[in-house]
């Protein structure tokens, strides 16, 4: 009798468990660090849950005032780079454009080489500072406008509204923003988190990593969802047109961006909590029909393709109501998922195992190599 194990195949690893995590679960509902998400949502900004997935605990105050300190210190870009931002093709994706400045910015990071635990936190809190920076910087390159500089004073969500638009943001969009930041910031083995852990595995640095991730995140099946929400509410325009437009969509098999989740089978809670941010601003900006019409198609989702809202539905509403461009959205996410990300780097490291899972093989059999004269 053979002692060989069946090789067991699960298209797109669904339900493989590829490795051990401190950092996140979604078993029993999503929780960073033991901490529950409704509570952080509730009770936490950004930078807390930020400090909480690279240093492992919430801070206390004083160790929470010198987190930001440095994170605010490291809002800068060097010169080259911004001269860099500044000469991309306006049509340049934004997704694009970050994924080449977070490579830019290892060439001037001092440590860029170093993996050791220590030096690898300092440079993610660096890369805290700066993507945001990236971001509203390409931005307004690519429309013409004059850079707008980051203030020291602000938070990660205000200071990023302020270099966007260069007028005081307005607290209800500061507030959602960083509960969006979040919701957003870890999500244990996703597409990109996994895509960050199998590079770093190879013992390649950070901003490798970081630069993979991103890419990952680009596709419209992972990050880039939240950006077709609004695609979707906006060319079906009415509450009146909710029904027809779904059943073409079903008859033609388009998949509706927004709904359905690998993990989360009875609903997302992190859409249930970002949901009422987006009630708030949608009534604030008159702009209620959007979500007349979301409700709308979360009911038809639930009962004709038993799917639930997952956090990009609610988040593309929510920054489409702040006056938000939505090319902006998926780099948003970027912005607060590189910390989630960059715990993983560290978390993979400090007990390193390359990753290099096998394939089952569906070829041809063993065959001979006929000569080129002897093929026909």
């Amino acid at each position: 009798m053979s002692s060989t194990a069946p090789e067991i195949y699960s298209p797109g690893l669904e339900g493989v468990i590829a490795g051990e995590t401190a950092i996140s679960t979604v078993t029993g509902g999503l929780r960073y660090r033991g901490y529950p998400i409704g509570e952080l949502a509730e009770k936490t900004t950004f930078e807390e849950v930020a400090y909480l997935l690279l240093h492992g605990d919430l801070p206390r105050k004083a160790e929470l005032e010198a987190f930001r300190h440095r994170v605010a210190a490291a809002r800068s870009l060097s010169p080259t780079l911004i001269s860099l931002l500044r000469s991309l093709p306006p049509a340049t994706p934004a997704m694009d454009a970050l994924r080449t400045s977070i490579s830019v910015l290892a060439h001037y990071d001092p440590e860029s080489q170093d993996n050791s635990h220590d030096a690898n936190i300092r440079k993610v809190e660096r890369l805290l500072g700066q993507i945001p920076v990236a971001i509203a910087e390409h931005f307004r390159a690519a429309r013409g406008l004059p850079s707008v500089s980051p203030r020291s004073d602000l938070g990660q969500a205000a200071n990023f509204l302020w270099m966007l638009r260069g007028s005081e943001p307005i607290p209800a969009h500061v507030r959602a923003l960083d509960v969006s930041l979040i919701l957003y910031a870890e999500h244990e083995f996703n597409a990109s988190t996994f895509t960050a852990r199998v590079i770093c595995s190879t013992l390649a640095d950070l901003h490798s990593a970081i630069v993979g991730a991103t890419g990952a995140l680009k596709g419209p099946l992972h990050g880039g969802a939240n950006e077709k929400v609004m695609d979707v509410l906006l060319e079906i325009d009415s509450p009146d047109n909710v029904r027809p437009w779904l059943q073409k969509a079903f008859a033609n098999k388009v998949r509706i961006m927004g709904f359905g989740h690998r993990v989360y089978k009875t609903g997302d809670v992190r859409a249930r909590i970002l949901k009422q941010y987006a009630r708030q601003l949608a009534t604030e900006t008159g702009q209620t029909h959007f979500e007349t019409m979301a409700d709308e198609i979360e009911q038809i989702m639930e009962q004709e393709k038993n799917l639930m809202p997952n956090l990009d539905w609610p988040a593309g509403r929510l920054y489409h109501y702040m006056g938000l461009e939505i090319p902006l959205y998926t780099p948003i996410f970027v912005m607060s998922r590189v910390a989630g990300w960059s715990a993983h780097v560290v978390e993979q490291l400090d007990n390193n195992r390359l990753i290099r899972p096998r394939a089952r093989y569906i070829g041809p059999e063993l065959r001979p190599v006929a000569p080129l004269d002897q093929r026909g």
